[in-house]
C-alpha cells in the first residue's frame, strides 16, 4: 500500500488510498482499438469522451451487471486469447512466458453511460497445468494502487506452482488507469527523476510551500495529459469491470486473490456483487472503514517498528556484517541519523543521481516490506554499502524497485496511478487542529525515526485538495451481506497494512475468517510459510476454510 511523500521519507504504501491524507504532498503520491467479440459495444478509438476532470461526478447508481440492457455487450464478449508479445525483460530474467496468454477487456469508461465511451484493459493468462482437472478462473491483483496484475501473473508465475496451477487458469489484468490500460499520464521520466531527487525542506513554512506548489503542479500536470480519465479510476468502477471480466471468462462466480489494496478492491467487489462472490482471499488487509488519517499513522507507526525490529536483528544476529554498531537499542538510532545526514549532503550513484535524505529513506522502507529471510539481508547489505564502502547504489536500487524506474531510467505508471485512484477513492477534508495535534503528538512518541520534523503544518490541507474533481467515495464498513465466506489474512509484523486492519476488514464481512501469520513484512502469500500456502489452497481448491483463530509461525 502506498502512500505520499510524508514530512521526510516517502512512505510506500501498496495498498491503499492513505495518499489522500498522509501530510497532503504532490507527487508521490491512448485508449486501443477492441478486440475480436466487442463489437457491439462502442469502440474506444472512436467514442467522444464524455468526461471532464473538473466536474464533480454524478453519484454512480448501483450497477445491475449482466441483466442492465446497456451492459450486455460488454459481459457477452469474447475475450480474443492469443501468444503473448515478447519481453525482453522477462527473457533477461529467463521467465518463460510461452504457456501464457495474453487479452484485452473491453469496458465502459463510465457506467452510468456505457454507450459513451470504453477503455481496453490488458490481461494475462497463465492457462491451468491440467485442464481436465480445472476449477475455472483465479483473478489476481497485487495492490497499490497501481500496481499491475499483468506483470503479478508474468513475472510470478512460479507463486502458483502447485495445486492452484494445476486447477485454475490464473489471470491477471491492468485495472484502468494503469499498467498497459489507458494509464494515466502526468510527469515524464526526467520530472520523476528530479521530483524523487529533491529533498522536502525541513523548515516548516518552506515545507507547506514546498508540499503546495507540487500538488499544483502535479494535478495541472494530470488534468492536462489525463483529464478525461480522472473521474473513472476509482476502485468502485475497477470492481465493475472485474465482475465484466468474471463473465467474460465463463466464471459464474469469482475466484480472486487480492494482496494490499487489492483487498480493498476485493471488498468493494463483494459489496458491489456478493451473489457473483466465489473465494476471495484478501491477503494484507485494510480497513475500508477506518479514517485516512489513523490509518497514514498507523502505517508509519508500523514501519517505524519493522526498522527498529530490522536493526536490532541485524546486530544481534549478523554482527560481521551490520554496520550499526554493537547496542541493538540504539541501532535503529544509528541508521536513521546516517539517512538524515543525507540531507543537503547527498551521495552520488555510479549513474550521476543524487540520493539525499529522502530517497535514501525511500530505499530503506521499500526493503521493509519483504521479510526478514530475503529484505533485511538486502538491506543490510545495502546499509553497509552506503555507510562504510561509501557506495549508494544498492539502495538507490531498493527506492527504483518503489518507484518503479528500470535500468534505462523509465518509470512506470503506477505512480501516477497511485495518485490517481487515491484521490478518486476518497477526498476527505483537512483534519482540525485538534486532530492534527493527535496525529502529530501520537507520532512523534511512537515513530520518532520515520516522522522526525513533522508538524501541524504538514496537515494544513486535504491531500487531495489540488485534485482536479472530487469524488463522492467515502470510509464505510463493508458487509457484503449475502456474499460467499470470505478468507482474510493477516501478518502480525506487516508494516504497510498492520495486523489491526485484518482484524477489522474481517470482523466488519458479515461472513469472513481471519487466518493469521506471525512473522514480518507485507503480506502472506508468496513468502514460503507452507501453513500459510496449504490454508489458502484448501480454501481456493476446495472450499475449506482454516479453523478460527488459525495462526501460522
Amino acid at each position: 500500500m502506498r502512500s505520499l511523500r510524508a514530512a521526510r521519507p516517502r512512505f510506500l504504501l501498496t495498498a491503499f488510498a492513505a495518499g489522500t491524507l498522509l501530510l497532503g504532498s504532490a507527487c508521490n503520491d491512448s485508449t486501443k482499438p477492441a478486440q475480436d467479440g466487442a463489437a457491439a459495444a462502442p469502440s474506444a478509438a472512436q467514442a467522444t469522451p464524455t468526461a471532464t476532470s473538473t466536474a464533480t461526478p454524478t453519484p454512480t447508481a448501483k450497477p445491475t451487471g449482466a441483466d442492465d440492457p446497456a451492459l450486455k455487450p460488454f459481459y457477452g464478449q469474447q475475450i480474443a486469447w492469443a501468444a503473448c508479445p515478447a519481453d525482453p525483460q522477462a527473457a533477461r530474467a529467463k521467465i518463460d512466458i510461452s504457456a501464457m496468454l495474453c487479452g484485452r477487456l473491453h469496458v465502459p469508461l463510465d457506467y452510468t453511460a456505457p454507450a459513451a465511451d470504453a477503455l481496453d484493459l490488458a490481461l494475462i493468462k497463465l492457462p491451468a497445468a491440467r485442464p481436465d482437472q480445472r476449477l475455472g478462473s483465479l483473478m489476481v491483483n497485487p495492490g497499490g494502487p497501481g500496481a499491475s496484475g499483468v506483470e503479478m501473473v508474468k513475472y510470478g508465475a512460479t507463486e502458483y506452482d502447485g495445486t492452484l496451477h494445476d486447477r485454475f487458469d490464473v489471470v491477471g489484468f491492468d485495472p484502468r488507469g494503469t499498467g498497459e490500460s489507458s494509464p494515466v499520464v502526468c510527469y515524464d521520466d526526467k520530472q520523476h527523476d528530479e521530483v524523487n531527487q529533491r529533498d522536502t525542506p525541513l523548515e516548516p513554512a518552506a515545507r507547506t510551500a514546498d508540499r503546495v506548489g507540487n500538488a499544483t503542479d502535479h494535478a495541472a500536470a494530470c488534468q492536462a495529459k489525463s483529464g478525461r480519465l480522472l473521474p473513472f479510476v476509482g476502485t468502485r468502477n475497477t470492481a465493475r469491470d472485474l465482475d465484466v471480466l468474471r463473465a467474460a471468462v465463463g466464471d459464474r462466480k469469482l475466484n480472486y486473490l487480492g494482496i494490499s489494496y487489492g483487498t480493498y478492491l476485493g471488498a468493494l467487489y463483494a459489496e458491489e456483487f456478493p451473489q457473483n462472490t466465489g473465494r476471495l482471499v484478501l491477503d494484507g488487509a485494510v480497513d475500508p472503514a477506518q479514517d485516512r488519517l489513523d490509518h497514514g499513522v498507523d502505517q508509519q507507526i508500523g514501519f517505524e517498528k519493522s526498522f527498529e525490529r530490522f536493526a536490532a536483528d541485524c546486530v544481534k544476529n549478523h554482527a560481521a556484517e551490520c554496520p550499526l554498531g554493537k547496542d541493538p537499542a540504539r541501532a535503529a538510532q544509528k541508521a536513521a541519523d546516517f539517512l538524515d545526514g543525507l540531507y543537503g549532503h547527498p551521495m552520488t550513484a555510479s549513474d550521476g543521481r543524487k540520493v539525499g535524505r529522502d530517497l535514501a529513506w525511500t530505499g530503506v522502507i521499500s526493503a521493509l516490506y519483504g521479510d526478514e529471510k530475503t529484505s533485511w539481508t538486502y538491506l543490510r547489505n545495502a546499509l553497509g554499502w552506503a555507510m562504510v564502502g561509501h557506495k549508494v547504489d544498492p539502495l538507490l536500487a531498493s527506492a527504483d524497485g518503489y518507484d518503479g524506474r528500470d535500468e534505462k531510467g523509465h518509470f512506470s505508471p503506477m505512480e501516477e496511478a497511485n495518485r490517481a485512484i487515491s484521490c478518486a477513492d476518497a477526498a476527505p477534508p483537512a483534519p482540525t487542529a485538534e486532530r492534527a495535534q493527535q496525529a502529530v503528538a501520537r507520532l512523534l512518541a511512537e515513530a520518532p525515526l520515520v516522522s522526525k520534523g513533522v508538524t501541524v503544518e504538514d496537515y494544513s490541507e486535504a491531500g487531495c485538495a489540488r485534485w482536479p474533481f472530487r469524488t463522492t467515495e467515502r470510509p464505510h464498513a463493508v458487509r457484503a451481506e449475502g456474499s460467499a465466506p470470505i478468507l482474510v489474512v493477516g501478518t502480525t509484523g506487516d508494516p504497510a497494512t498492520p495486523y489491526a486492519s485484518a482484524e477489522a476488514l474481517a470482523k466488519g464481512f458479515a461472513d469472513a475468517t481471519l487466518l493469521t501469520r506471525v512473522g514480518e513484512g507485507h503480506g502472506a502469500f508468496g513468502k514460503g510459510n507452507g501453513c500459510v500456502d496449504a490454508a489458502l489452497t484448501a480454501y481456493l481448491v476446495e472450499g475449506t476454510m482454516p479453523a478460527p483463530g488459525t495462526r501460522c509461525s
